[in-house]
């Protein structure tokens, strides 16, 4: 069982030994949505999957700018100046923010339901405070598979949707978010760059995949069928053997 580390204001997951891996939990993802990375790469790749402060930054400084310059700092932090960068639903977009900022220090970059371009929030809607069935309801719309949105998953969401505070900064970084379409700007990333979309996703939809494979110069699109915005909680092995093929091609020189 991974345990959270707590060093110099930062939260993070480790696992492993070698090349940096970072992952990047989306809006309301949690660090066990890579459960299955962690178990299927940790033997060739360190792992570090850090908790993204949505939650604990002041609410008038919640934003991707803020998060992105957190991701700086908490690199910066674990001395990591080369890493292979992955991130699913907001933690894609974060992770585009970071790659335009820092390109010469991302070798290979991996965006799965990432936001950037256009997302369908929470099923098209704000979060109803107090409502379980809602959320219910919310959370099993992000899967093809209902049965994915365990209770466990559900009271998580649940219980963050309670907050009023929370709730606030959920809408803050939606509207951030919406603010920062990356449309004219990832034509510039020319990181070795895959795509990993649910071919079922009704959040961030195939065509928005579609549109990164168009924007994004050195990319490739694969699609896992049967499968929603989570394709690493979804369809593991199908996700983690897409991934093994992509971390394995050399780069080029």
């Amino acid at each position: 069982m991974l345990q959270i580390k707590e060093e110099n204001g930062f939260s993070y997951l480790e696992a492993g030994e070698g090349e940096p891996l970072v992952l990047l939990h989306g809006l309301l993802g949690a660090l066990s949505n890579w459960e299955s990375v962690v178990n299927g790469f940790s033997s060739r790749y360190k792992i570090l999957i850090p908790v993204l402060p949505i939650f604990t930054l002041p609410v008038r400084e919640v934003g991707l700018e803020k998060l992105t310059d957190f991701l700086e700092a908490f690199l910066q932090h674990k001395n990591i100046t080369e890493l292979n960068l992955m991130g699913n639903s907001l933690g894609g977009h974060i992770a585009l923010i970071y790659t335009l900022r820092n390109q010469s220090s991302v070798k290979r970059l991996i965006l799965t339901g990432s936001s950037g371009l256009f997302e369908n929030s929470m099923g098209g809607s704000y979060p109803k405070r107090g409502s379980y069935e809602y959320v219910k309801e919310r959370v099993a719309y992000t899967f093809y598979d209902s049965n994915t949105a365990t209770e466990e998953l559900v009271e998580d969401v649940f219980e963050t949707t309670k907050s009023i505070p929370k709730c606030l900064k959920i809408v803050a970084i939606a509207k951030s978010a919406q603010r920062h379409n990356m449309a004219n700007d990832i034509s510039n990333i020319h990181v070795p760059t895959l795509l990993i979309w649910g071919l079922n996703d009704t959040i961030t939809p195939p065509m928005v995949a579609h549109e990164f494979n168009r924007l994004l110069p050195n990319s490739t699109l694969r699609f896992i069928d049967e499968c929603c915005h989570a394709p690493m909680m979804e369809r593991p092995e199908k996700f983690n053997a897409i991934l093994h093929e992509f971390l394995q091609r050399p780069l080029s020189t």
